[in-house]
């Protein structure tokens, strides 16, 4: 049997609580956009929902980092999306405008339309992919950054545990009925997450301390969708909280 030889660029970052951790994402973000405007003129950027990320948005709002970034050169895209109103409390995009967007001077942010029919609205995504990255053929987007999370149960943006979209190899984007959540839900696929440049996890919480366990060990077979991001050119990067690390 032939074995595969890949290696993973991958660190991880305990701090004592959210605020922490959002200052530590924060700093790794700017130097990300940073490099990206330097070489490409733009730093594309994908979004996850969820309580997680409120903290790194709202530190990103505040006066002292809002005056950090090129806001201007940023593109802004979404990794998952619930199929619900803009204005809902459950829409990605949604939370990220009450807390971010709507404070900082961003021009470019391409939401996932959750709010239309999810099968016109994957498809309509995957447009607006290949004409923002100038895509061809089976080309796949190049993210600079990829903000993440996970789920007790594993999974990531919307990909769950023994959902079809483990399987996706072409798509870019699909939809799916979440029988768990008994919701429609858009997300990107494994293979665009994989060809991001960094891919970026938080976690915090207790509850997370058992399926961090799992996913960080890089030697099992990865069988959760969290731990099958592992990207094929670019750095892993997990920042979590001491609760989720110990468990306590």
């Amino acid at each position: 049997m032939q074995l595969l030889s890949r290696s993973i660029h991958l660190s991880l970052h305990i701090h004592k609580d959210p605020a922490a951790m959002a200052e530590r994402a924060a700093h790794i973000l700017a130097a990300a956009c940073e490099e990206a405007v330097a070489e490409r003129g733009v730093f594309r950027i994908a979004l996850s929902g969820g309580h997680t990320p409120v903290p790194l948005f709202r530190l990103l709002a505040a006066s002292d980092w809002a005056d950090r970034l090129p806001w201007g050169k940023i593109s802004f895209f979404w990794v998952d999306e619930r199929c619900v109103d803009t204005d809902h409390p459950d829409s990605n995009y949604g939370l990220a405008r009450r807390e971010l967007l709507s404070h900082v001077p961003a021009t470019h942010f391409f939401r996932m339309r959750g709010d239309e029919d999810p099968v016109e609205a994957a498809i309509h995504y995957e447009q607006v992919l290949r004409t923002e990255f100038n895509l061809s053929g089976t080309e796949l987007p190049r993210f600079d950054f990829m903000l993440l999370g996970i789920g007790d149960d594993g999974h990531t943006g919307s990909i769950f545990p023994n959902s079809p979209a483990l399987a996706e190899k072409k798509r870019l984007v699909i939809d799916q009925y979440v029988p768990e959540r008994k919701t429609d839900r858009l997300t990107l696929t494994l293979p665009v997450i994989n060809n991001s440049r960094c891919c970026m996890f938080l976690a915090t919480g207790g509850e997370k301390h058992a399926v961090l366990s799992n996913v960080l060990n890089l030697l099992s077979a990865p069988k959760l969708p969290a731990q099958m991001v592992r990207p094929t050119g670019g750095d892993l990067i997990w920042i979590v909280d001491e609760a989720a690390a110990t468990g306590q």
